[in-house]
């Protein structure tokens, strides 16, 4: 039996470079290490190449961009990627302002990422250039829902096709493509949206699998992204009754600490579309 993506990253216990936003970026740390991988996070111009020369995989997160880490995310973006090691890119809130757009448009043409995580409208302002987000989360309209499966699994592929990177959708239905296969991942729970950072985690998550999955990124990709949704349907099992929404972030990450090979597989809804 082949082992989980789960007991991958902790054999292999790669450090990951982050240059994540200010919001989440002890959560992301802290999952990294609840993995059993290793974080790092260096933002500065000065040393973001040479960290990312020292680490296994890296990842992009533009949720608090500034003039500072944009260059930086540049600068490490294209010596990762010179060295062979995975990118992930994590638009958080493009569409929602010119900055923000122009910076995921300019990494994903520039820095050639891995993986593109992201909600569906961050996926479709990528892919078309412009787009609508409601502050950092999904515009409702975008969202994937049953009846759209199939129309968003074909745009969320051309999509991948077109730029040449893994795509991960995140949402109530996650949608993961290399733009030849598609997988639609079904966990994770409404309330996971009331602690922020859920999306940064995974995005992290992601750098770490793929480091350590290189023969077959796309399943450990769609394992990975139904690893965080099973964390969250965990972590709400747990909820006492006076628990609310910073116990659930914990108990995610603590999900994730301790989760067995067998938990992922008894509860993972992975569906080749």
């Amino acid at each position: 039996m082949n082992s989980s993506i789960i007991e991958k990253i902790r054999l292999a216990a790669p450090l990951i470079h982050c240059i994540t936003n200010y919001v989440t970026v002890n959560d992301v740390a802290n999952v990294l290490l609840a993995i059993g991988a290793r974080p790092v996070m260096a933002d500065d111009p000065e040393e973001a190449e040479e960290i990312t020369a020292l680490s296994a995989g890296l990842c992009l997160n533009i949720g608090t961009l500034n003039a500072r880490t944009i260059p930086s995310m540049h600068a490490a973006g294209k010596r990762a990627r010179d060295l062979g090691h995975p990118v992930v890119l994590d638009p958080v809130g493009a569409g929602a302002s010119k900055l923000r757009t122009e910076t995921a448009i300019r990494l994903l043409d520039e820095v050639h990422p891995t993986l593109v995580r992201g909600n569906i409208s961050e996926i479709r302002t990528l892919a078309v250039g412009t787009g609508t987000t409601s502050g950092v989360d999904a515009d409702a309209a975008d969202a994937v829902t049953e009846e759209n499966l199939s129309a968003s699994a074909d745009f969320v592929c051309a999509f991948a096709a077109r730029t040449g990177a893994l795509v991960a959708v995140t949402g109530a239905i996650d949608l993961v493509t290399d733009g030849s296969s598609c997988y639609a991942v079904r966990n994770g729970r409404s309330e996971m949206g009331r602690v922020t950072g859920t999306g940064c985690q995974l995005s992290a998550l992601l750098a770490a699998a793929l480091v350590t999955a290189p023969s077959d990124p796309i399943v450990a990709v769609a394992e990975t992204v139904a690893l965080m949704g099973v964390a969250g349907e965990l972590a709400w099992d747990r909820m006492g009754e006076h628990d609310g929404n910073a116990s659930y972030r914990t108990r995610i990450i603590d999900s994730i600490y301790c989760m067995t090979d067998e938990e992922l597989a008894a509860h993972a809804s992975i569906t080749k579309l």
